[in-house]
């Protein structure tokens, strides 16, 4: 593959939304949760705006705490406060918090099973600024760790669900957080999260996608694309990586001829990794299956939507994939 250009975006900048969306879906659902729990505390790395945390240091000042740019000091700022009762949100971007604080992380929140949620803002590709701030390999690195919950959370309906279940959860969790203009995929009166379980968010016979994160809104969309071309594509939404569900992907898997997994994260570690891991485990491995990640190097600065279409987590990629069996990304 050449790369012919590089349009990059502007600081802070967040993808435009076509359709229904919802703003800072994390910040307004921890506002609203610590009116009735003050155990309830917000940490910060200077990324108040960029974390989508200031709803609730709006409405909560003395609950709210800024560490600074040192994402060390907030996770264990964090962990302190758990280890005295609290409710830690700490929210910064993922590539600082999974990278520079990962000891942190490690020793402090899950060895010491404290109740610390760590929000990673800006999750795989989607920023303008390249590999310094792209959290590529987050899933994969908060995966190996034991007693974290790992969760990528598809839309804003699922965020505020998955924010709300965490602070009733005793424990370690990692939760992607999806900032600024949130799209609204999932009906809230119809979908209800429940940590380490899929979801069969669309039935379909011939290929089975297996996705998680907005990866799973894309699905959709390219399902409905597959079916002009007479092809019958099921989605399996797969929010927690970790517990994960392997009844329920390999049940989703047995019925289908062709398999496609999609996640916005390197194709090392992630979902598809998974997958693999329990169809072989489960002696189903012999099935045609299509892993749409990202390739293992440190990817450039742009746009969502031109680095979307330049490594082929776009729909008409996923399209391809379903209807054709091809992705040549």
């Amino acid at each position: 593959m050449i790369e012919t250009g590089n349009r990059t975006g502007s600081m802070g900048e967040v993808a435009e939304v076509v359709g229904p969306y919802e703003v800072a879906p994390f910040g307004h659902t921890l506002r609203e949760l610590a009116r009735t729990d003050d155990r309830i505390v917000g940490i910060t790395a200077d990324m108040g705006r960029y974390s989508d945390i200031l709803p609730f240091r709006d409405a909560h000042p003395d609950r709210y705490f800024n560490a600074g740019v040192a994402e060390q000091n907030t996770i264990m700022l964090a962990a302190g406060l758990a280890k005295v009762g609290k409710v830690a949100f700490a929210a910064t971007y993922a590539a600082f918090l999974t990278r520079r604080a990962l000891d942190f992380m490690a020793v402090a929140c899950a060895h010491s099973k404290a109740d610390v949620k760590v929000i990673g803002g800006a999750p795989g590709l989607v920023n303008p600024y390249g590999g310094t701030h792209q959290a590529l390999e987050d899933l994969a690195v908060m995966r190996s760790i034991p007693d974290v919950t790992v969760i990528d959370p598809c839309d804003a309906t699922e965020l505020r669900q998955v924010v709300t279940l965490a602070a009733r959860t005793a424990g370690t969790f990692y939760i992607r957080n999806l900032r600024g203009k949130v799209p609204v995929v999932l009906d809230d009166s119809t979908y209800d999260f429940r940590i380490g379980k899929a979801r069969e968010v669309r039935a379909g016979s011939d290929v089975g996608i297996i996705s998680t994160g907005f990866m799973t809104a894309r699905a959709l969309e390219a399902a409905d694309r597959a079916a002009e071309h007479g092809v019958s594509v099921g989605v399996l939404h797969v929010p927690t990586i970790k517990p994960f569900d392997r009844d329920g992907v390999l049940e989703f898997a047995a019925s289908k001829q062709r398999l496609v997994t999609a996640e916005n994260h390197l194709r090392i570690g992630g979902l598809g990794s998974l997958v693999l891991e329990e169809l072989y485990d489960a002696g189903e491995a012999g099935r045609p299956t299509i892993r749409i990640g990202l390739r293992d190097r440190f990817h450039p600065c742009g746009s969502q939507d031109y680095l979307d279409a330049m490594f082929g987590l776009d729909v008409p990629s996923l399209t391809t994939a379903a209807v054709e069996g091809r992705w040549e990304h």
